[in-house]
């Protein structure tokens, strides 16, 4: 394997203190010794004891543990709880791969095997299992920091959080408080300075489709008459090959689904009322997407916004050009066009944490989620600019977004992905780079490699091939999955590797599905 550009894993050494201020842990440490009758003392040394968010014993056995992947490597759980879900869920269900623990990138099965995370968890557990750093989440909970808290009672964490996703998508560093603080006062346009705290991704999109529509129809009847009142909106996102809407995933809430073809005699009820219409563009097609402007963005019509992946997980996971989106962000400009990046799925997988600055891109909306909390907790976010800080407290409310908990998972997770930045970009370099070149020995085979970095996909000339590579490389232990549950869909086996992922993770995935491309 070529080695490249080697950037070791930095470990910052943290404590809560350091991360969430010292006036913050002395009031709760104050505040705790008074409540449960506690020395203070005591709990002002857990605030400041140092945690190393990634120490090199861990570096190191989660290295060791590959060499174990695909075998059984204890009893496992003979005797497991049926549970009692739908049919779909029960069908759907693996018992023998559901994680009895875990380090790192490497699960340990109900059956006792070994299991290689190389998807992330379903592209959630950025960092994959037990990281050492989420200590300071224990730390909290023995300081007594509660999760629980309401959106009347925003707590400094939460409320820190907010400013740190603003400093980080606006390309402000670390420190610069009179920046950060001109930045959230700014009223000026393509700004992101505001911040709702949710639960799902799902509902982070829901905010903005929310925020968009605002713009047509009253949240209230109290309201005044919105800008394009008697228009009807319409929605673009990213066509599938065959020119539909199968290709975009932005939420399982209705409309959402309803963009992706779901709910048809729904959507078409929808759009014979002239209330709500959804209208695909082609793939890095910008004359096509300039062509839906011209038809919709006229009377009866007004295009209400732009919903974009910039890495199409849920579609073989295709990249979108640069070209493609500045173009299309500048069309969205000149005609009033909200713009909204959906990074649920790239957010921290990126050296910049989110993928739109990589681009040059200023979206009016950004969703993240997922890999900011790591997997520890269900914790969305939904970053606006001014002009779309259109609804009321209520129009976006969740009443649980606002765990403090949640939010000190972002922060643990945030620190330790701004000081690997530049070991995100060079494995995920590498990565793609030794795609390329298993590409390249198996060219009969595989078409094409898709998405960027740890990101990615293999795309096959034929689903059947697809298939069956997803296969032995399940059989071994690793946990790919090729994409055959849509129409139309290229025949991609898709990958998404935590961002913990070593230069030796890399090298004995890709001779696994080396070895795998020999057999096909």
């Amino acid at each position: 394997m070529s080695s490249g550009m080697r950037t070791p894993m930095i470990s910052p050494r943290l404590s809560l203190s350091d991360l969430v201020g010292k006036a913050y842990t002395d009031a709760v440490c104050e505040a705790r010794a008074f409540i449960q009758g506690a020395d203070r003392q005591a709990l002002t040394a857990i605030a400041e004891e140092k945690v190393d968010l990634a120490p090199e014993g861990y570096q190191r056995r989660i290295d060791e543990l590959l060499d174990y992947v695909g075998q059984r490597v204890c009893s496992g759980l003979p005797e497991s709880a049926q549970g009692a879900g739908t049919d779909s869920f029960t069908r759907a269900t693996h018992i023998q791969a559901a994680p009895l623990t875990g380090l790192g990138f490497v699960r340990i099965g109900e059956d006792g095997r070994a299991y290689l995370a190389a998807k992330s968890e379903h592209y959630h557990a950025s960092l994959g299992h037990g990281f050492p750093g989420y200590q300071l989440l224990e730390n909290a909970k023995r300081l007594g920091i509660d999760n629980a808290t309401h959106n009347n009672t925003r707590g400094h964490i939460i409320r820190l959080l907010e400013q740190e996703l603003i400093r980080v998508a606006n390309g402000i560093p670390r420190g610069d408080e009179e920046r950060l603080r001109q930045t959230i006062a700014s009223t000026g346009p393509g700004v992101l300075n505001r911040v709702i705290n949710l639960e799902t991704g799902s509902l982070a999109l829901e905010a903005a489709l929310k925020m968009m529509l605002a713009r047509f129809y009253r949240l209230e009847e109290n309201y005044s008459e919105p800008h394009y009142h008697g228009r009807t909106p319409v929605f673009l996102v990213i066509a599938d090959h065959a020119g539909g809407r199968k290709a975009n995933y932005h939420g399982t809430t209705i409309l959402t689904q309803v963009m992706r073809d779901m709910w048809p005699e729904l959507s078409q009820a929808m759009e014979t009322a002239g209330a709500f219409m959804v209208r695909p563009v082609r793939i890095n097609d910008i004359r096509d997407f300039a062509r839906a402007l011209a038809e919709y963005d006229t009377p009866p019509y007004k295009v209400a916004g732009f919903f974009h992946e910039i890495i199409l997980m849920n579609y073989g996971a295709i990249k979108l050009d640069v070209e493609f989106l500045q173009r299309a962000y500048a069309l969205c400009r000149e005609h009033d066009v909200p713009t909204v990046a959906d990074e649920i799925q790239s957010c921290l997988w990126s050296p910049e944490l989110f993928m739109f600055r990589e681009y040059g891109l200023q979206p009016d909306l950004c969703s993240v989620g997922k890999g900011f909390p790591g997997g520890q907790y269900a914790a969305s976010r939904i970053l606006a600019t001014p002009a779309m800080d259109d609804l009321h407290q209520f129009g976006a409310l969740v009443t649980n977004g606002q765990e403090e908990l949640a939010a000190l998972s972002y922060l643990v997770t945030l620190a330790f992905a701004e000081a690997n930045s530049a070991h995100t970009r060079n494995v995920g370099d590498y990565y793609e780079a030794e795609l390329q070149s298993l590409a390249a020995r198996f060219p009969e085979t595989i078409a094409r490699i898709e998405g960027r970095r740890h990101l990615s996909s293999v795309v096959f000339q034929t689903m059947d091939a697809a298939a069956r590579f997803a296969a032995q490389l399940n059989a071994a232990g690793i946990d790919i999955s090729a994409q055959t549950y849509k129409a139309d869909c290229p025949p991609a086996a898709l990958t998404k590797l935590p961002v913990i992922a070593t230069y030796r993770m890399v090298d004995f995935l890709i001779g696994k599905m080396h070895e795998a491309m020999k057999r096909l």
